[in-house]
C-alpha cells in the first residue's frame, strides 16, 4: 500500500484506456484496468479500488447490471459512469442502482479529474450528530435547523427531507425517482413536478441567486445534485 488512490478503469475501447491510464498515472493515481464485467469484478475484490470508471458498453455485461451486482454485494466503492449513449435511460437507471456520477463521452480530462477528486473527497457521508458547514450554508441534521449567511431559515418538512437526501450524498447526482422514493415513499417515482416545485422554493431559500445556484444543482433529464465544495 503506497497511499495512492486506486482507480479502476473498466472500458474496452484501447486508445481511451491507454489515455486513462497515462493521464491519471502522472496526476498521482494507481490504475487498474479491465476490460469486460467479468475482469471488473475479480479485479474489484482483488484489489478494491476506491473509484471505478465504468463504461456502459461492455462486451460480456452490460455496465447497468454490473452497477446492480457491484451494490448488491455490498460494495460501497464510487462508481462514476462513462457513458457514450444519447439517451438518459440507461444513466439515469445506473444511477438509481448506486452509482455516484456520470460523465457523458466525449469528456475532457480536467472535468475527469475534478469528479474523480470530488468522489475521493466524499467516500463518506456527513454524520448526523454535526452541523455541516458548507460556507454561507450551515445545516444541523440533528436539531433540524438550517442557517444561510447566519440567518435561520424556516424550512417545510417536505423541503427539509430532500434538501437532508441530497446533503446525505454530498455530489452525488440522484435521480428524480430516487428523491421521490425516499421523500414521498416507495409509491412514487415518476411525479417529477412535485421535485421542481419544492426545489425550486428551496433555492429561493438557501441560494444568493435561485437563477444561477450554487448549492442545488439540475441534472438535465436526470435528477439534482448537491454541490458541497
Amino acid at each position: 500500500m503506497n497511499g495512492r488512490p486506486r482507480i479502476l478503469t473498466v472500458e474496452d475501447e484501447p486508445q481511451l484506456r491507454h489515455t486513462l491510464r497515462l493521464t491519471l498515472s502522472r496526476h498521482g493515481f494507481d490504475v487498474e484496468e479491465a476490460v469486460t464485467g467479468t475482469e471488473a469484478l475479480a479485479a474489484l475484490f482483488r484489489w478494491h479500488p476506491d473509484v471505478i470508471l465504468l463504461d456502459l458498453g461492455l462486451p460480456d455485461l452490460d455496465g447497468v447490471e454490473l452497477v446492480r451486482q457491484i451494490r448488491a454485494s455490498g460494495n460501497a466503492t464510487r462508481i462514476v459512469i462513462l457513458s457514450a449513449r444519447g439517451g438518459e435511460r440507461e444513466k439515469v437507471l445506473a444511477l438509481d442502482l448506486g452509482a455516484d456520477d456520470y460523465l457523458t463521452k466525449p469528456f475532457s480530462m480536467d472535468e475527469l479529474l475534478a469528479r474523480l477528486r470530488v468522489a475521493l473527497r466524499h467516500l463518506g457521508p456527513p454524520t448526523a450528530s454535526n452541523v455541516h458547514d458548507f460556507g454561507e450554508l450551515q445545516i444541523d441534521f440533528l436539531h433540524r435547523q438550517v442557517h444561510v449567511r447566519g440567518q435561520a431559515v424556516k424550512l417545510s418538512p417536505t423541503e427539509w427531507e430532500i434538501l437532508k437526501a441530497l446533503v446525505s450524498e454530498p455530489n452525488r447526482v440522484l435521480t428524480h425517482k430516487t428523491l421521490l422514493r425516499q421523500v414521498w415513499g416507495p409509491a412514487y417515482g415518476e411525479e417529477e413536478h412535485y421535485l421542481h416545485v419544492y426545489v425550486a422554493n428551496l433555492r429561493k431559500k438557501i441560494e444568493a441567486d435561485p437563477r444561477n445556484p450554487h448549492y442545488l444543482l439540475t441534472e438535465p433529464g436526470v435528477g439534482y445534485r448537491f454541490r458541497a465544495d
